[in-house]
C-alpha cells in the first residue's frame, strides 16, 4: 500500500480568506465538473447485478488490450502470440520490467523515462508535464521507486475512485455542499495523495493538509482550530491522534473518520471508535492503481472496484489463492490505464479474499476481509539445517493488539527482534518477548532473542509513514 488515498478535491489554507491560485483555473473546473460526472457513472455502476459488473468487466478489459497492441511496443512483444490467451495466461508485469521498459510501455512516443524523471526531481508546485500529464512516483520501499503517469481523462478516474469512498461512508460533499477536510499523510508534491489535492485546488471542499511528520503538538493545533467534519490519515497517524482526543488534548468531532496506506489493526479501529463515536472507514489504494477497494457503511470488508480494476490475488506462483487464504501478492490490471497500460502488474501487498463475499448493501463487487500490508512486513526465520520460514505479519498482529500502547513496531534486526512500543501502559515486558518467541515457536521457527524498548514515539519514514513491522536496513 502506498499514499494515502487521497478523498478529497482540494486543498486550501485553514482562514479561506482569500481564494487559492488555481481555484478559477480552466484545468481546475474541467477537472471538477468531470469528476462529478464520473462519480455518477461509479454510481450506476453500484446498481449493476454481478453478471452485468462481470460482462462490463470483461469489455473493458477487451479495450485495454486492443489500445495497449496497438500503441505499446512493450505489449506487443509481451504479449506476442497470446492476445487471445485469457488474462490468467499473460505474463507477469513487475515494477522492475515496468520500470526498465517504461519508454516501450508507454503509448505516447513523446514520453521518455529521463524527462519524467527530471521533471520530478524540480517538480516544487502542480506543473503538469509537457502541459499535459499528471505524474506521481512511489516511494521505493520494496527496491526502485515506480513513476507513474496519467493524461487528462485517466487522471479524472484516479481522483473518482478514491471519491467514491466519500459515498460509500455516506458523505454528500459536493458543490453545493462543503466538507472540511483534514488529511494527515504526505505533502511531497509527487507523491499521489499530494498531488491530488494539487491539481484541485478549488473552494468546493476546503481541506487542510498536514504532513504527518510534523511535530504531533503543531499537527493538534492546526487540527483543533479547523474542525474538520472528515479526517483522513495513516492508519498510525489516526490511532496517535485517537490517543491525544482520549487524553483531552485533541478536541475535535469528524462525522467521518478513513483510514489509508497502512494495515489497520483492530485495536487502532476499537481506540478511533472510542474516540469518536464511529467506526473508520478503511479504504485500500495505491499509485500505480489508485483506489482499489474500501469499506461501506456494514464494516464487513471492503469492496474491489472491480469496475476500474481486476485484483488477483495469487501466491508465489501467481497461481490463485482460494477464497478465505491470504496470498503472497496481487496482481492489479487498471482498466482505464492508456497512457501506461498495467496488465497483471505485481504488488506485493499480501490480501484475503472474503469466502462469503455477500454484503447487506447490495453492491455487486467482490469483498476482501483483510490486508497484511507489503512483502517487507513478512519476516524470514531459520527453521533449522540451513532452511528458513515465512512468517506473515498476522502472527504479530495478534499479539501487540492486546497490549496498551500509543503505537508499536517490530524491526527484525540481524541477532535479534527490536520492539518499539510508544507511551505503554503497565506491561510486564518479559511476558510480552516470551509470548513474541512462542508464537514464532509454533510456526516452526527458531525464535531470537526479543528486546522490548520503549519509546516517546514510533518513528516515521519519510513519507510520514510508521510501518508495523519491518527488517533493519542492511
Amino acid at each position: 500500500m502506498t499514499d494515502p488515498p487521497p478523498l478529497v478535491l482540494d486543498t486550501v489554507n485553514t482562514t479561506m480568506s482569500t481564494p487559492p491560485p488555481d481555484a478559477n483555473s480552466a484545468r481546475t473546473v474541467a477537472l471538477v465538473l468531470a469528476i462529478l460526472a464520473f462519480r455518477r457513472t461509479l454510481r450506476r455502476h453500484d446498481q449493476l447485478s454481478r453478471s452485468k459488473l462481470l460482462t462490463y468487466q470483461d469489455r473493458a478489459l477487451s479495450r485495454l488490450r486492443e489500445h495497449a497492441y496497438e500503441h505499446s511496443p512493450f505489449y506487443k512483444d509481451f504479449h506476442a502470440g497470446r492476445r487471445d490467451a485469457p488474462l490468467s495466461e499473460l505474463p507477469v508485469l513487475t515494477k522492475q520490467t515496468l520500470m526498465q521498459s517504461f519508454d516501450q510501455v508507454v503509448t505516447n512516443p513523446d514520453l521518455r523515462l529521463a524527462e519524467v524523471e527530471d521533471y520530478l526531481a524540480n517538480l516544487r508546485g502542480n506543473e503538469v508535464f509537457h502541459n499535459r500529464y499528471f505524474v506521481s512516483a512511489t516511494a521505493g520501499s520494496t527496491g526502485r521507486r515506480g513513476v507513474f503517469v496519467w493524461n487528462f481523462r485517466e487522471w479524472v478516474q484516479v481522483i473518482g475512485s478514491y471519491n467514491r469512498a466519500f459515498d460509500w461512508a455516506g458523505s454528500t460533499a459536493g458543490l453545493t455542499h462543503r466538507v472540511k477536510t483534514a488529511v494527515v499523510s504526505s505533502t511531497n508534491p509527487s507523491h499521489q495523495s499530494a498531488r491530488v489535492g494539487a491539481s484541485i485546488h478549488s473552494r468546493w471542499v476546503p481541506t487542510l493538509r498536514i504532513d504527518s511528520g510534523d511535530d504531533l503538538s503543531t499537527i493538534l493545533t492546526r487540527l483543533n482550530a479547523w474542525q474538520p467534519e472528515m479526517l483522513i490519515g495513516y492508519a498510525s497517524m489516526l490511532r496517535q491522534l485517537a490517543e491525544e482526543q482520549l487524553a483531552g488534548r485533541l478536541m475535535i468531532t469528524p462525522s467521518f473518520i478513513f483510514s489509508a496506506s497502512e494495515v489497520l489493526t483492530e485495536s487502532t479501529r476499537r481506540l478511533a471508535t472510542a474516540a469518536w463515536g464511529r467506526s473508520p472507514f478503511n479504504v485500500y489504494g495505491a499509485t500505480e492503481t489508485s483506489g482499489i477497494a474500501a469499506e461501506c457503511g456494514q464494516h464487513v470488508g471492503m469492496h474491489l472496484f472491480e469496475d476500474l480494476v481486476i485484483t488477483e490475488v495469487v501466491d508465489a506462483e501467481n497461481r490463485l489463492v482460494p477464497a478465505g487464504e491470504y496470498g503472497a501478492k496481487v496482481l492489479v490490471t487498471v482498466l482505464f490505464s492508456r497512457t501506461l497500460p498495467l496488465i497483471r502488474y505485481e504488488m506485493s501487498d499480501s490480501v484475503q479474499r472474503a469466502a462469503d463475499p455477500r454484503c447487506s448493501c447490495g453492491r455487486p463487487y467482490a469483498l476482501i476481509t483483510g490486508i497484511q500490508g507489503r512483502e517487507q512486513e513478512s519476516l524470514t526465520f531459520p527453521t533449522g539445517g540451513g532452511k528458513f520460514r515465512t512468517v506473515q505479519p498476522l502472527v504479530f498482529h495478534h499479539i501487540m493488539d492486546k497490549i496498551n500502547v500509543a503505537g508499536w513496531q517490530i524491526i527484525q534486526k540481524s541477532d535479534r527482534l527490536a520492539v518499539l512500543l510508544a507511551k505503554p501502559g503497565s506491561l510486564d515486558a518479559a511476558a510480552l518477548a516470551v509470548d513474541i518467541r512462542c508464537a514464532l515457536s509454533a510456526r516452526g521457527v527458531q525464535p531470537p532473542d526479543v528486546e522490548i524498548k520503549r519509546v516517546a514515539a514510533i518513528p516515521r519514514t519519510p513519507l510520514g509513514k510508521a510501518p508495523l513491522i519491518m527488517k533493519a536496513a542492511s
